[in-house]
């Protein structure tokens, strides 16, 4: 029940397991070599076991495992501590505070209520069409932006969803809450491959793919050709496998057909501080749409950031800052004296998720520092003389694995020069190595830190790690299949 027994003492199973992250590290350095030249490439991999134990078992708090980084790289040689706490102030982390910034004050002004009513009444009352309409929006929005900006921009209107259906399901609410948020942070995650802007990874793609092959045609409808049928055929997958292992069966809403209209209407007009804080949500929308560059082959979308001297100091994180900030300036009519978002209501932020979400970056970075990353991309230079099927199998594993460790765009630039090289020895198209290879990137549904989208729905506690876990090993493995079979019969 629970209780292991080491040399006659009684342990839970909560101190097997942190007992078990730091042995197993010990024993792959002592009794493991993965290479002779570079020993820090064993530590690192160690490290990682360390913390897939701690996060695998939940033996101690997630933030607690994120601190893993800061202290071991330094131990290993791996790097000093001030890279490695640098990487927990990466930029991303201000998108994360200032999106739910703005979110606490669409909640605080119940405007989230507004928003999902309206949802609501158009997708209706069955769990597994909310589940399908929450995922649709968000897959259509990640499409022109950011996983994580499309995934802070629902979480207010979805949480709203769980809030105002929990008490209509008599049982398994917890899985329903369960469904909507990594509904909602997988197909983000998906909906980014449908086109060359909508993740870092194809725009970094891009960029090399142009540099090393001008003469290639590729451009924005070429891409989405293969990427838009590739992402709509995973979401439904994705939704099949929410469904089944969280809804079908289990979850019942009892409620009249028109239960949601009703309640819409009781909310009245809009008040002045909820036009304010929509006003401002679509001002942030617009310009994290408008911000960078959009290449349609024939025509080029400029981005509003070449206004400026310098477009590349302009990010997503700017625009949730400066929204976040405008919100803490202007005045509420109803409560005198006081802003539409206070410090108090910022306070809400949980900075345990911070440090997980950081610990992801510090986690990538070990791995580009030690070697593991190329590494583990090397390792597929023993594929050369394989079959076109089968080494895009083995590509979209390599990268899947390490970008349940290491940030996308972290995977994808440690990647494409082994393509590069890789296509030179097999004389193939290079499409045919570094497509596939830029979509696996954008897999990773396994872990909190997989993806920023991953550790914003997980900070909810409303998701258990083992749930993460299974749903995420299953759409790993439909992802891999579904990379393979698209890029094999559209580029082979």
């Amino acid at each position: 029940m629970g209780i292991t027994y080491l040399h006659g003492v009684r342990l839970s199973r909560r101190n097997f397991f942190k007992l078990l992250g730091p042995l197993l590290a010990a024993l792959i350095c002592f009794f493991t070599d993965l290479d002779a030249q570079n020993p820090k490439v064993t530590y690192m991999a160690a490290i990682t076991v360390w913390m897939c134990t701690w996060w695998f078992s939940e033996a101690v708090s997630l933030a607690v495992t994120a601190l893993v980084p800061v202290l071991m790289l330094p131990l290993f040689g791996i790097s000093e501590v001030k890279g490695v706490a640098q990487q927990y102030t990466d930029s991303i982390i201000f998108l994360f505070i200032g999106g739910f910034m703005l979110a606490f004050a669409i909640e605080k002004w119940n405007l989230h209520k507004r928003i999902a009513f309206r949802i609501l009444t158009v997708v209706g009352t069955k769990a597994s069409t909310i589940l399908f309409g929450v995922m649709l929006t968000s897959f259509l929005i990640s499409n022109w932006i950011s996983n994580t900006a499309t995934t802070v921009m629902l979480f207010s209107a979805v949480y709203a969803l769980i809030h105002e259906t929990r008490e209509h399901i008599e049982k398994y609410s917890g899985k329903f809450a369960a469904a909507l948020l990594l509904g909602l942070a997988f197909s983000a995650t998906i909906g980014g491959m449908a086109t060359p802007v909508g993740t870092p990874p194809n725009m970094y793609f891009f960029k090399a793919f142009q540099e090393a092959f001008p003469e290639h045609n590729l451009n924005f409808v070429t891409w989405s050709a293969i990427g838009f049928p590739l992402s709509a055929v995973f979401l439904l997958c994705c939704y099949a496998v929410l469904n089944l292992y969280f809804i079908r069966g289990k979850v019942q809403l009892k409620m009249n057909a028109d239960y949601f209209k009703t309640e819409l209407n009781k909310l009245g007009p809009m008040s002045y501080e909820e036009k304010i804080v929509f006003g401002t949500s679509l001002i942030a929308i617009a310009l994290w749409l408008t911000r960078a560059d959009i290449n349609f082959g024939t025509f080029q979308y400029k981005g509003w950031s070449h206004i400026f001297s310098y477009p590349s100091y302009f990010d997503d994180s700017l625009v949730a800052l400066c929204a976040a900030m405008a919100l803490f300036l202007i005045p509420s009519k109803n409560e005198k004296g006081k802003s539409l978002l206070e410090w108090e209501d910022a306070k809400k932020i949980r900075y345990d998720i911070i440090l997980m979400f950081g610990s992801g970056f510090a986690l990538a970075y070990g791995f580009e520092k030690s070697g593991l990353s190329h590494w583990l991309a090397s390792s597929l230079q023993v594929f050369r003389s394989v079959s076109p099927v089968v080494l895009i199998l083995c590509v979209c594993v390599v990268v899947t694995i390490i970008s349940e460790f290491a940030s996308n765009i972290a995977s994808i630039q440690l990647v494409i020069p082994i393509m590069l090289a890789l296509h030179k020895e097999m004389d193939v198209d290079p499409l045919l190595l570094m497509m596939p290879a830029t979509f696996a990137a954008s897999l990773g549904f396994m872990l909190p830190v997989a993806t920023a989208a991953n550790t914003i729905v997980f900070g909810t506690k409303e998701i258990q790690m083992r749930d993460m876990l299974r749903v995420g090993l299953v759409l790993d493995a439909i992802g891999i299949l579904l990379i393979t079979t698209f890029c094999y019969f559209y580029l082979a």
